[in-house]
């Protein structure tokens, strides 16, 4: 897919300088996603560039991480759930017939709001994808490069078969990383992936994301508004809308420069909610 060059991205606002050169990974156009009858994100359009950091914010139950999991298709695994509307992932129908969904999970890796390494070893926690994708050729030197990728082979290669659930909750989360970028995916999605850790780890996952951009496009829903300014480099603020029988649904009401989101935003329900006012 060639890069975009339009001034005018999908709302309607100039392009941002920092995606002004990017191309598209994902482009959502007017997409829904459903629980049964129940429309839990509306209207979503929206671009994710190429090796940059875009951060999910927003208040509870307004479909972000409903929309992080459309990315990889784990929507696919919740029983009722279709989507409308185009979700393209470089230019390809990711939610196509013919698209094998596991392949999608191979290229857009994900990491969990909550550590959760397998009861095996360190180097089989690492290992296991690889062997179940038929990437055996040089594993040991796969684990390490995951390992080091993941700012972890110096505290574990003594340790490799030690159990993973030694680890601290950080290590864990540094392993559970390595896990996903040991398959050579393209994106890897965080769900809440600091919340759960204490600050010097949170600090620790945060530094890591800024190595990671360097090889990856990272998407990121986070609670934390401090470490949304911290780490990312475009921001997409969705809200709650309330519809008249009741039902609430999330809606993306803003999406720019992450500076600009949190110093000068376009809409005044982000204000409210950057600044602490609402949500």
């Amino acid at each position: 897919m060639e890069a975009i060059r339009t001034k005018i991205d999908v709302s309607g606002h100039g392009r941002s300088p920092v995606a002004e050169t990017r191309e598209a990974v994902f482009e959502a156009r007017e997409l829904r996603v459903f629980y049964g009858d129940q429309l839990a994100i509306d209207n979503v359009n929206i671009d994710i560039y190429q090796r940059l950091i875009t951060a999910i914010i927003g208040p509870s139950g307004c479909g972000k991480s409903t929309f992080i999991r459309t990315l990889n298709r784990m929507t696919d695994l919740v029983p009722g759930a279709r989507l409308t509307g185009q979700l393209r992932y470089r230019g390809i129908d990711l939610h196509g017939p013919k698209v094998d969904a596991v392949e999608v999970r191979r290229r857009i890796g994900m990491v969990f709001q909550k550590p959760n390494p397998f009861p095996k070893s360190i180097y089989e926690n690492v290992a296991y994808g690889l062997r179940i994708l038929g990437m055996r050729k040089g594993l040991d030197d796969r684990v390490e490069k995951a390992l080091r990728s993941a700012a972890l082979w110096d505290e574990v290669s003594d340790r490799l078969r030690d159990s993973a659930l030694g680890l601290s909750g950080g290590q864990q989360q540094r392993l559970c990383i390595a896990r996903a970028i040991a398959v050579e995916p393209e994106v890897v999605l965080f769900d809440e992936p600091a919340s759960a850790l204490d600050p010097i780890s949170t600090s620790a996952i945060e530094d890591l994301m800024h190595e990671l951009k360097r090889e990856y496009t990272l998407v990121i829903v986070t609670h934390n508004m401090q470490q949304a300014a911290r780490v990312a480099d475009m921001t997409a603020f969705f809200g709650l809308e309330v519809a008249p029988d009741g039902s609430r649904r999330g809606v993306l009401v803003e999406y720019d420069e992450t500076e600009k989101i949190f110093t000068n935003p376009s809409d005044m329900r982000t204000e409210g909610y950057v600044t602490g006012r609402f949500g």
